[in-house]
């Protein structure tokens, strides 16, 4: 099942049209994305019975691009990322892999939905296409064989990155330079983990101007999507809502040979196997 944020309203996405979640179910389920995460096995057992009818016509094809989308959830407490994930992307780096996964937060003001315009703020600005977890459970300490059970779906998200902000200073400023405006677009819609099965096993790039730069795979992950979960649990309470950020493959900006930044006017597009794209274009601060 795919849900998203339509117009403001948790709305389920199929290749025939959208269903307003709310106004099938005769209320029986919320318009708020951020209360039906935590619900998403009850609507979809609803939904497999339920004769509900189509309430726009718009298909999962015409979404793409939509500036009606919104993030798949808009308030979560807290957004974990995770760094140097793709072997890959260590290498092109000249980083060592890390030995246990590499943790740190963008602030929640910089969430934004998946087409938001992109304001530039400085010189260094890089994109880092990543597979976004969507918590639906609340817990610590989970196994890794129970990863999973916490998992409302995934989504497209980019890390946008202002490199120099980033690395300022004796200590680098990771949460300060990846939170700027509209730094967190995730979507296009969340997709449920029965449809993805294995979130190591997805083709992920993100396109510039029609150059591609990243073109991978997430088993190119150090840490698999399930060790993330239970890493951050294990010192950290996940809540229904919480997202991940998994990391990002090698081709961003800052790796090429020249580097290459973002500037106003380009437009990057963001894929994920199963998950769709999400689209941003760069414009002035």
């Amino acid at each position: 099942m795919r849900i998203a944020n339509y117009k403001g309203r948790a709305t389920i996405v199929t290749e025939h049209g959208l269903y307003d979640l709310a106004t099938c179910s005769s209320g029986a389920f919320s318009s708020s994305m951020d209360k039906v995460v935590n619900q998403i096995e009850k609507i979809q057992q609803w939904f497999a019975n339920a004769s509900a009818e189509v309430t726009d016509p718009t298909t999962d094809e015409e979404l793409i691009g939509s500036a009606d989308l919104g993030p798949v959830v808009e308030h979560p407490q807290q957004i974990f990322a995770i760094g140097l994930n793709y072997r890959e992307h260590a290498a092109e780096m000249g980083l060592e892999l890390p030995s246990v996964p590499m943790v740190f937060t963008k602030f929640v003001s910089s969430l934004a939905g998946p087409n938001v315009m992109l304001p530039i703020p400085g010189q260094t600005t890089d994109f880092e296409a990543e597979l976004v977890v969507v918590f639906g459970k609340t817990g610590r300490d989970i196994p890794v064989e129970s990863a999973f059970d916490y998992v409302a779906g995934y989504c497209v998200g980019e890390d946008y990155s202002e490199r120099t902000v980033q690395m300022m200073g004796k200590t680098p400023q990771f949460a300060m330079g990846k939170s700027f405006k509209n730094f967190a677009p995730i979507g296009p819609w969340l997709t449920t983990h029965d449809e993805v099965g294995n979130p190591n096993d997805l083709g992920i790039r993100s396109v510039v101007n029609g150059r591609v730069f990243q073109d991978s795979n997430t088993e190119d992950m150090v840490f698999s999507v399930a060790e993330l979960i239970s890493y951050v649990s294990s010192v950290v309470e996940v809540r229904a809502g919480d997202i991940m950020f998994t990391g990002s493959p090698h081709g961003v900006g800052q790796g090429q040979t020249p580097k290459f930044f973002l500037e106003p006017g380009h437009v990057i597009e963001t894929s994920i196997e199963k998950l769709g794209t999400i689209i941003n274009q760069a414009v002035s601060q």
